[in-house]
Parts: structure tokens; sequence; C-alpha cells
């Protein structure tokens, strides 16, 4: 049974009922979408910090912090304080192998896992070095920086690929997807070897959270 990361950053009214009613409808994760507005053209950083420090009060349904920023020290020691389950910051934020290296090692010495992601156009094979050393890889199935797109079917074979990748090297980590991803593809999603589905939209703008989340769980 695939995992349920829901992103709330097309929540912009009702937040703390809509929380809650996320909660009660059985989320396995809070999905945090931080923009800079220079890695991409949006910047959330300021709403999702409200978000984030109202869901810490009030819930406690982990926290999937994804980070989709250039300085990512400065804001991994932001969300840090919240103590998230994951911060998962983005492979091609980093200029080096050595950066990339070291932004893993400092998220694992707070104790919070730490996931790499990787951008539509990004080659999986890219980052096959750093799978041993990470908790978790995010696949985006769209561009990174704004919700309610269409997911892009290739972004699939790439998680086919990384998911054959650890399988033959006995690598344990989870395989992320996010951007796209409702309940008419998540069959195909899953299918592609995802563990944790990212849904914003499609859980968000729907009647019934407990049921949409209980049919996409269930593939």
């Amino acid at each position: 049974m695939v995992e349920i990361s829901t992103s709330i950053l097309s929540i912009k009214e009702n937040a703390i009922q809509k929380f809650y009613d996320l909660e009660v409808a059985r989320t396995d994760y809070f999905h945090i979408d931080v923009m800079d507005g220079k890695f991409v053209k949006n910047d959330t950083s300021v709403i999702m910090k409200e978000y984030t420090n109202t869901i810490k009060q009030i819930s406690n349904i982990p926290i999937d912090v994804h980070l989709m920023v250039k300085d990512v020290r400065k804001y991994v020691d932001e969300y840090l304080a919240y103590m998230p389950d994951r911060i998962t910051f983005h492979y091609e934020a980093l200029e080096s192998i050595e950066e990339v290296k070291n932004i893993i090692q400092y998220i694992k010495e707070n104790n919070v896992k730490v996931g790499i992601s990787i951008k539509p156009d990004t080659k999986v094979e890219e980052i096959y070095d750093f799978l041993p050393y990470v908790h978790m890889v995010l696949v985006m199935t769209v561009e990174p920086g704004k919700g309610g797109q269409k997911l892009i079917p290739e972004t699939l074979e790439k998680v086919r690929i990384l998911r054959q990748y650890v399988t033959n090297n006995n690598i344990e980590l989870d395989i992320e997807a996010d951007g796209g991803i409702k309940l008419e593809n998540i069959r195909e999603v899953v299918s592609s070897g995802v563990d944790i589905a990212v849904v914003g939209s499609g859980i968000t703008n729907t009647k019934n959270y407990t049921q949409t989340i209980k049919k996409l769980k269930n593939g």
C-alpha cells in the first residue's frame, strides 16, 4: 500500500480546519513545499513556515519538507527547528558533489531523515553515488515550482529505473513522486515503484478527504 504525503500548497483559507480534516482522513505526511522565488519562480517561504508552525502545534502527523531553494543550508536550519520527519533538497541546487555530501551529512547529524530530489530533466543516474547515504529519493513528475500541473508520463520511467537499481544493489530507501498525481493516475504511479505519493489538489480539491486518501492508498 502506497503512503500519501498531502501537499498543503493549494490551501488558501480555513487552513487549521483543513489540516485537522487531513489528519482525520489519515494522511501519512504533511508535505511542505518551500520555494524561495530563486530556485523556482514562486515564493512560499513565509506561508510554509506559518503552516508548519501551526501543524506542529495541532498535529502529530509527520512533516515531509521539500526544499525548492538555492540556499539549501539556510532553509535546512530553519526547518530543523520543527523536527520534521524528513527534509528533501534538490540535487540541482548545489554546485558540487562535495556540497551534496555535506548537506546529506548535516541533516543526518541532526537526527532527521534526508531526501534528495531531481527535476524531470535530470537523469536518475546522476545521483546513484548518493543513494547509500539518503533515506529517500523524490522524483519530480512535473517541473517544480507550482501546483496543479499535469504529470509528465516519462518521469515514471525514471522511477522504474531507480527502483530496479536500488533493488539490484540492496539499497534501502523510499521513492517518492511529486506532481500531478491524482486518483486517475495513482495506479500507474504505484506500479512504477513509488513508496510515497505526494498529492495536493488531487486531495484538497475533493469534498471527502477520507474517501479520496483511502482510494489513493489502495492504488
